[in-house]
């Protein structure tokens, strides 16, 4: 109940994309109505999977390290920058994110994407701009590394992945929701870029 009080947003996001992605793993059927098809989209048809495909996950894996994920940021995030604020970067993270994977897939009629990672992206960017030298831990690394770091290597990663994985693993969605979040902060928060240097140089 707390969280529902310092981040009614962020809580609703998070028990809403579990209940949708939990419904999915036993109804099927879900996953045809909710993700998202660029081919489709393209032609102007199912626009609301931009949004709907963040609710539902392939499995109980990626939808733990997405969920654990914005558990980590989100609700902090939501406090720092307010909640109307918290819930339009949470949108345009969704939307903004799978725009670029329906121009290259428009025509690769098999293709699909689901999961929340591009709007969780946002998030994570837009907390590091807040927050650059708190430390993120990595699974098997028992240091922290500074979430600027962090940032810096996670884009350089995502930009080689989309050019030469082949993980099946929607890169672009999670490196255009990083720069979403980065923009939209920026916009959005007045003197956050202050901030930032000042906190990176010890001004503050």
């Amino acid at each position: 109940m707390e969280y529902f009080n310092i981040a009614p947003v962020a809580s609703v996001i998070f028990v809403f994309t579990i209940i949708t992605s939990l419904y999915a793993f036993y109804d099927h059927s879900l996953y045809g109505k909710f993700m998202l098809h660029p081919y489709s989209v393209s032609k102007g048809q199912n626009v609301y999977t931009l949004i709907t495909s963040g609710l539902v996950h392939a499995d109980w894996m990626h939808l733990f390290f997405n969920m654990f994920t914005f558990y980590a940021f989100a609700f902090t995030l939501e406090r720092l920058m307010g909640s109307w604020q918290f819930g339009l970067l949470y949108f345009l993270g969704l939307v903004l994110s799978d725009l670029p994977t329906v121009i290259k897939y428009k025509d690769h009629f098999n293709y699909n994407s689901l999961g929340a990672s591009g709007a969780i992206s946002a998030v994570l960017f837009s907390y590091i701009l807040f927050n650059p030298m708190s430390k993120i831990y990595i699974m098997f690394i028992p240091i922290g590394i500074p979430a600027v770091v962090f940032g810096i290597l996670y884009l350089i990663y995502c930009a080689y992945a989309s050019r030469n994985s082949r993980d099946h693993i929607n890169h672009d969605a999670h490196f255009f929701g990083a720069l979403t979040g980065l923009i939209f902060t920026i916009i959005f928060v007045p003197g956050i870029l202050q901030n930032f240097i000042a906190m990176l140089t010890g001004g503050r």
